[in-house]
């Protein structure tokens, strides 16, 4: 399997299949980031072909010294804020509660064959996790994502948002108790 890296200089060189080769090799952890932190599929498939047009139309001012995937992130997370911003979300408390009103509806993923009374409590336990995950403020949700959907490094983590390891880890924890104080609540 070719690297990132290799990819890229095949895609700089002019070889479209490269480039689709590095689509399908982030296609899905970056449809399972954006779409997880914006909490609609719809509009997660269409941010999706939009990183990935910035991303090949940016590829040239990439530098391998920098991992691939962060530099990808990172520009997917810029992306989603300047959609926050446009759409000027609000602020919130870390100790806002969520109205209950408003109801998220997790994204759907496919499963193997279960018994039904099983499927049933999954998919009421993956409502309230998703419940729980889009009540977080938009900063930690992206970073708990990151950590525990996509497997980044805090390192990796840190060096797309620019911020210390430790601030990145503290974050993470206060997400994760944010989470499990939520579900808690719901039990």
């Amino acid at each position: 399997m070719d690297d990132d890296k290799q990819l890229i200089q095949r895609t700089l060189a002019g070889e479209k299949e490269a480039f689709e080769m590095i689509i399908q090799r982030y296609q899905q952890p970056l449809l399972n980031y954006i779409g997880r932190t914006l909490g609609q599929y719809e509009l997660a498939l269409e941010f999706t072909q939009e990183v990935f047009i910035k991303t090949y139309s940016s590829l040239h001012t990439y530098q391998p010294r920098y991992k691939f995937s962060t530099w990808l992130f990172k520009i997917a997370s810029n992306y989603i804020i300047d959609y926050w911003r446009k759409k000027k979300i609000d602020a919130f408390s870390i100790d806002q509660q969520e109205s209950s009103s408003h109801r998220i509806h997790p994204i759907q993923i496919p499963t193997k064959e279960i018994p039904v009374c099983r499927s049933y409590e999954l998919s009421e336990l993956t409502q309230k996790v998703e419940e729980a995950l889009q009540s977080l403020p938009p900063s930690l949700r992206e970073l708990f994502i990151w950590r525990h959907i996509n497997d980044l490094s805090y390192e990796e983590m840190a060096e797309i948002k620019d911020l210390p390891v430790g601030t990145v880890k503290n974050r993470v924890f206060q997400a994760k108790e944010l989470i499990r104080r939520k579900l808690e609540d719901n039990l």
